[in-house]
């Protein structure tokens, strides 16, 4: 996310995390036309626009049906409630994640069970999922972080034989593949952010979910909106979860241009990882048969918050996602977790660090990114 608050719209940072100003300025009489046809048709909730986007979705993502709804977060409580999970389930899911995967399981009253992640690819350790289960065990959410899938083909394997419920959440993975398959499309359900500084991001808030089960897809639809079957008839007890016309209008300009993007984030993060070879800079590692498309472009460091600090005197904007695990939290500590559970999640909060990465940047920039971690000649030195 950028956190410039300088409202004249000039960056502070010699390179900012992200740079949404240009890519609107790159699409510009696209967007503006767009939203243009929303004002003028009057239909300012779901409607045309989000319906047409929800078909160009669901084809992008080679599945029968999407259903949009007003945030990532909406789109994974109505995939659980579609799928049966509810009060007395457990759900098996990552604690190296966004908070909102997890407050998703616990909206429908289910008890999320940890599982830890790979030290490479910071996604679900499908190893160590069977020993997680128990009779209760109802469902699976991998995470697909930073851009990169998990191993889907044995966890998928593991939900056959158990009969449980996939739903992954791809909130981080817009076009992210593993053996050819887009993320999203692989488990029962598919669940994706469009958060303004996602790889497909609105001009706001905005989610959806993706399903080849048309009987999933019709209840996540009937929930989305109060439950209506017809205006005032309220067959399901719902939510008011739709999309804004514009968002649909904005997300159907941009889903257009979203296979560009990720070529352009795949080339930054070839260059990244060429100029920081000789730096403390651990590279992200892309798994064999997958397409990273690079949402998070996260680095593993020693003495994290010195590097991060270094680069901010750098005029150089980072982030991290995330310092603290979500079992390590403070308003989730009565999941009954503590510290040393998942010492791989614990490491990685520690190190990773999170560098600048979009579509529109320049290689000066990454250039300007991998000079500010280079050792210090006395330093090497010294050592």
């Amino acid at each position: 996310m950028n956190m410039n608050k300088n409202t004249s719209g000039a960056s502070p940072w010699l390179v900012p995390s992200i740079d949404l100003q240009a890519q609107y300025r790159s699409l510009k009489p696209e967007i503006d036309a767009a939203v243009a046809r929303v004002i003028e048709g009057g239909v300012y909730v779901l409607g045309p626009f989000v319906e047409q986007f929800e078909a160009d979705l669901a084809r992008y993502c080679g599945v029968r049906h999407a259903v949009a709804t007003n945030s990532g977060t909406s789109a994974l409580h109505l995939s659980l409630l579609a799928a049966g999970v509810g009060a007395g389930d457990e759900v098996i899911t990552v604690p190296f994640t966004f908070v909102a995967t997890v407050s998703a399981v616990l909206y429908v009253g289910a008890r999320p069970v940890f599982v830890d992640i790979e030290p490479d690819y910071h996604c679900l350790d499908v190893t160590k999922v069977e020993a997680a289960l128990t009779p209760r065990t109802r469902a699976i959410v991998p995470v697909h972080l930073y851009g990169q899938t998990i191993d889907m083909e044995p966890l998928l394997e593991i939900a056959r034989r158990h009969r449980l419920v996939v739903i992954e959440d791809a909130c981080q993975a817009h076009g992210a593949e593993d053996r050819g398959r887009r993320a999203g499309s692989m488990g029962d359900i598919g669940c994706f952010s469009f958060y303004p500084a996602k790889n497909l991001g609105a001009f706001g808030e905005g989610g959806a979910a993706v399903t080849d089960n048309p009987q999933c897809a019709e209840t996540m639809r009937l929930l989305r909106s109060w439950g209506e079957k017809t205006r005032y008839e309220h067959t399901l007890k719902g939510f008011n979860y739709r999309m804004d016309a514009i968002q649909g209008a904005v997300l159907g300009v941009k889903l257009r241009h979203l296979n560009a993007w990720t070529d352009a984030r795949r080339r930054h993060a070839a260059t990244y990882r060429r100029l920081l070879a000789d730096t403390p800079a651990r590279a992200p590692m892309e798994r064999p048969g997958s397409r990273h498309v690079y949402t998070v472009y996260a680095v593993r460091l020693a003495q994290r918050d010195v590097w991060r600090a270094r680069l901010r005197e750098a005029q150089i904007e980072t982030g991290v996602h995330y310092p603290i695990p979500v079992h390590l939290q403070p308003a989730y500590r009565d999941l009954g977790y503590a510290e040393g559970d998942f010492p791989v999640s614990e490491a990685a909060a520690r190190e990773v660090l999170s560098l600048p990465l979009f579509p529109e940047m320049t290689d000066g920039q990454i250039e300007e990114v991998a000079r500010a971690l280079q050792i210090p000649v006395a330093a090497k030195a010294d050592a």
